[in-house]
Protein backbone atom coordinates (compact mmCIF):
# COMPACT_ATOMS: atom_id res chain seq x y z
CA UNK A 1 0.00 0.00 0.00
CA UNK A 2 3.15 2.14 0.23
CA UNK A 3 1.88 3.25 -3.40
CA UNK A 4 -0.78 5.51 -2.12
CA UNK A 5 1.49 7.31 0.14
CA UNK A 6 2.43 11.29 -0.48
CA UNK A 7 -0.40 10.83 -3.58
CA UNK A 8 -3.32 11.78 -2.81
CA UNK A 9 -3.60 16.24 -1.71
CA UNK A 10 -5.19 16.29 1.46
CA UNK A 11 -7.86 18.68 0.21
CA UNK A 12 -8.49 16.10 -2.17
CA UNK A 13 -9.11 13.20 0.52
CA UNK A 14 -11.33 15.59 2.46
CA UNK A 15 -13.13 16.77 -0.59
CA UNK A 16 -13.78 12.48 -1.81
CA UNK A 17 -14.83 11.52 2.14
CA UNK A 18 -17.00 14.74 2.07
CA UNK A 19 -18.88 13.71 -1.52
CA UNK A 20 -19.04 10.09 0.00
CA UNK A 21 -20.69 11.60 3.64
CA UNK A 22 -23.16 13.47 1.49
CA UNK A 23 -24.18 10.17 -0.55
CA UNK A 24 -24.63 8.12 2.58
CA UNK A 25 -26.56 11.13 3.98
CA UNK A 26 -28.67 11.14 1.07
CA UNK A 27 -30.00 7.11 1.99
CA UNK A 28 -29.61 7.19 5.61
CA UNK A 29 -31.93 8.02 9.04
CA UNK A 30 -31.60 11.86 10.71
CA UNK A 31 -31.33 12.83 13.57
CA UNK A 32 -33.36 15.53 15.10
CA UNK A 33 -31.88 18.15 15.66
CA UNK A 34 -33.01 21.40 15.95
CA UNK A 35 -31.87 23.92 12.97
CA UNK A 36 -30.16 26.69 15.01
CA UNK A 37 -28.30 24.15 16.67
CA UNK A 38 -27.41 21.72 13.92
CA UNK A 39 -26.24 25.31 11.46
CA UNK A 40 -24.67 26.90 14.59
CA UNK A 41 -22.42 24.03 15.12
CA UNK A 42 -21.65 23.06 11.98
CA UNK A 43 -20.88 26.95 10.98
CA UNK A 44 -18.80 27.03 14.36
CA UNK A 45 -16.35 23.79 13.50
CA UNK A 46 -16.14 25.72 9.65
CA UNK A 47 -14.69 28.80 11.16
CA UNK A 48 -12.74 27.12 13.70
CA UNK A 49 -11.50 24.50 10.83
CA UNK A 50 -10.82 27.60 8.47
CA UNK A 51 -8.81 30.07 11.56
CA UNK A 52 -6.60 26.86 11.89
CA UNK A 53 -6.03 25.91 9.06
CA UNK A 54 -5.35 29.70 7.67
CA UNK A 55 -3.16 30.33 10.60
CA UNK A 56 -0.92 27.53 9.92
CA UNK A 57 -0.91 28.13 6.17
CA UNK A 58 0.79 31.91 7.63
CA UNK A 59 3.04 30.02 9.54
CA UNK A 60 4.79 28.08 6.46
CA UNK A 61 4.91 31.50 4.70
CA UNK A 62 6.37 33.31 7.14
CA UNK A 63 9.32 30.56 7.26
CA UNK A 64 9.53 30.68 3.75
CA UNK A 65 8.35 26.85 3.14
CA UNK A 66 6.50 24.56 1.04
CA UNK A 67 3.13 23.75 1.87
CA UNK A 68 2.92 20.93 -0.56
CA UNK A 69 1.93 18.01 1.22
CA UNK A 70 2.63 15.64 -1.47
CA UNK A 71 6.36 17.32 -1.73
CA UNK A 72 7.44 17.31 2.20
CA UNK A 73 11.58 16.84 0.68
CA UNK A 74 11.00 20.74 -0.67
CA UNK A 75 10.62 21.82 3.12
CA UNK A 76 12.76 24.04 3.95
CA UNK A 77 12.48 24.75 7.68
CA UNK A 78 11.05 23.04 10.33
CA UNK A 79 7.69 25.14 11.32
CA UNK A 80 7.31 24.94 14.72
CA UNK A 81 5.36 27.89 15.63
CA UNK A 82 1.76 29.35 15.95
CA UNK A 83 -0.59 26.10 15.61
CA UNK A 84 2.81 23.80 15.06
CA UNK A 85 3.13 24.27 18.84
CA UNK A 86 -0.51 22.42 19.93
CA UNK A 87 -0.12 19.97 16.24
CA UNK A 88 2.27 18.70 14.45
CA UNK A 89 -1.00 18.37 11.73
CA UNK A 90 -2.88 21.70 12.25
CA UNK A 91 -3.66 22.02 8.60
CA UNK A 92 -4.48 18.27 8.91
CA UNK A 93 -6.61 18.80 11.49
CA UNK A 94 -8.38 21.71 10.08
CA UNK A 95 -9.67 19.83 7.67
CA UNK A 96 -10.94 16.86 10.26
CA UNK A 97 -12.73 20.09 11.78
CA UNK A 98 -14.56 20.56 8.24
CA UNK A 99 -15.41 17.04 7.94
CA UNK A 100 -17.10 16.75 11.38
CA UNK A 101 -19.10 20.83 10.76
CA UNK A 102 -20.27 18.67 7.13
CA UNK A 103 -21.29 15.83 9.82
CA UNK A 104 -23.37 17.46 11.98
CA UNK A 105 -24.89 19.95 8.97
CA UNK A 106 -26.04 16.87 7.31
CA UNK A 107 -27.52 15.16 10.83
CA UNK A 108 -26.54 11.64 9.64
CA UNK A 109 -25.04 9.94 12.43
CA UNK A 110 -22.93 7.53 9.83
CA UNK A 111 -21.81 10.03 8.75
CA UNK A 112 -19.57 10.70 11.73
CA UNK A 113 -17.77 8.08 10.64
CA UNK A 114 -16.30 10.10 7.64
CA UNK A 115 -14.09 12.57 9.53
CA UNK A 116 -12.67 9.34 11.60
CA UNK A 117 -12.26 7.70 8.48
CA UNK A 118 -10.21 11.02 6.74
CA UNK A 119 -8.18 10.71 9.90
CA UNK A 120 -7.52 7.15 9.39
CA UNK A 121 -5.96 7.69 5.88
CA UNK A 122 -4.07 10.87 6.74
CA UNK A 123 -2.07 9.21 9.24
CA UNK A 124 -1.01 5.99 7.52
CA UNK A 125 -0.93 7.34 3.66
CA UNK A 126 0.46 10.76 4.74
CA UNK A 127 1.28 11.81 7.94
CA UNK A 128 3.72 8.49 8.57
CA UNK A 129 5.68 9.39 5.36
CA UNK A 130 5.69 13.24 5.73
CA UNK A 131 7.55 12.20 9.83
CA UNK A 132 9.96 9.85 7.92
CA UNK A 133 11.34 12.42 5.64
CA UNK A 134 11.73 15.74 8.24
CA UNK A 135 13.14 13.00 10.23
CA UNK A 136 15.67 12.29 7.85
CA UNK A 137 15.99 16.04 6.71
CA UNK A 138 15.83 17.63 10.17
CA UNK A 139 17.17 14.81 12.57
CA UNK A 140 17.33 15.83 16.16
CA UNK A 141 15.82 19.31 15.47
CA UNK A 142 12.63 17.15 14.48
CA UNK A 143 13.04 14.13 17.03
CA UNK A 144 12.98 17.06 19.98
CA UNK A 145 9.69 18.61 18.31
CA UNK A 146 8.27 15.11 17.73
CA UNK A 147 8.86 14.32 21.45
CA UNK A 148 7.38 17.41 23.01
CA UNK A 149 4.12 18.25 20.42
CA UNK A 150 0.96 15.60 19.75
CA UNK A 151 0.77 14.99 16.40
CA UNK A 152 -2.95 15.75 16.17
CA UNK A 153 -4.24 17.79 19.42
Amino acid sequence: MRGLELKVPPPLVALIVAAAMWELARHSVHLELADGLRRGLAGTLFALSIAWSLSAVLAFRRWKTTINPVNPEAATALVITGPFRLSRNPMYLGLSMALLGWAVLLTAPWNLFGPAVFVAYMQRFQILPEERVLAAKFGAEFERYRATVRRWL
